[in-house]
C-alpha cells in the first residue's frame, strides 16, 4: 500500500498509507489533516490544495481544464504555486507511493 508524506499547515509531519485507487483527497480528510475535501472530490471548493513537492509533479497526471480554472479561483485568495494541486484530482497508485505534499493554508 503506498505511503505519503505529509506536511500539515503547522508544520506537523505524518505517514499515511492510501490504498490505491483511492482519492488523495480523501486519505488526507480522513486521515486527520486541515483537508475537508467540501465538495466531495467534484473539483469545484479548493478545500483540497496541497503543495506537491517538485521531485513528484512528474508522476502525476496532467493538471486537467477543471482543476487549473479551480486553482486559479483559489489564487484571489491564498498562496498558489507552481506545485499546487488539487487533492480530489490525485488518484492514488502503487507508482505514487512516497508521495510528498504539503497543505496550503484553507480558504
Amino acid at each position: 500500500m503506498p505511503q505519503i508524506f505529509v506536511t500539515q499547515q503547522d508544520g506537523r509531519q505524518l505517514t499515511l498509507e492510501v490504498p490505491s485507487g483511492r482519492r488523495l483527497m480523501e486519505a488526507l480528510r480522513d486521515g486527520g489533516t486541515t483537508v475537508e475535501g467540501t465538495c466531495g472530490g467534484a473539483c469545484s471548493c479548493g478545500s483540497c490544495h496541497v503543495y506537491v513537492d517538485d521531485a513528484w509533479l512528474a508522476r502525476l497526471t496532467e493538471v486537467e481544464t477543471d482543476e487549473r480554472e479551480m486553482i486559479e479561483a483559489i489564487g484571489d485568495v491564498i498562496e498558489v504555486r507552481p506545485t499546487s494541486r488539487l487533492a480530489c484530482q490525485i488518484q492514488m497508485s502503487d507508482a505514487l507511493d512516497g508521495l510528498t505534499l504539503t497543505i496550503a493554508e484553507a480558504i
